[in-house]
């Protein structure tokens, strides 16, 4: 079964918030996803992630604020 992640990045540092998740995303294998959790929309992300990983990641909204988002990134 593939493994889900939950990776809530409201308390890490603005500065080390993508560092994080980029560390996190590139250990996914195939099939694999995680549930990116923050404060606010992080679609900067998405454009960052298209562009390093072109056609690599699935990036699916589960709860688009106003307080809470949540995005679940799969790994194509």
């Amino acid at each position: 079964m593939p493994v889900q992640t939950e990776l809530d990045v409201r308390v890490i540092p603005p500065r080390d918030k993508h560092p994080t998740i980029f560390r996190a995303v590139d250990k996914l294998a195939k099939g694999e996803s995680l549930t990116l959790v923050n404060d606010h929309d992080p679609l900067p992300l998405r454009y960052q992630l298209n562009a390093e990983h072109p056609d690599t990641f699935d990036w699916a909204y589960e709860a688009q604020g106003p307080e809470v988002w949540r995005v679940k990134i799969s790994r194509r």
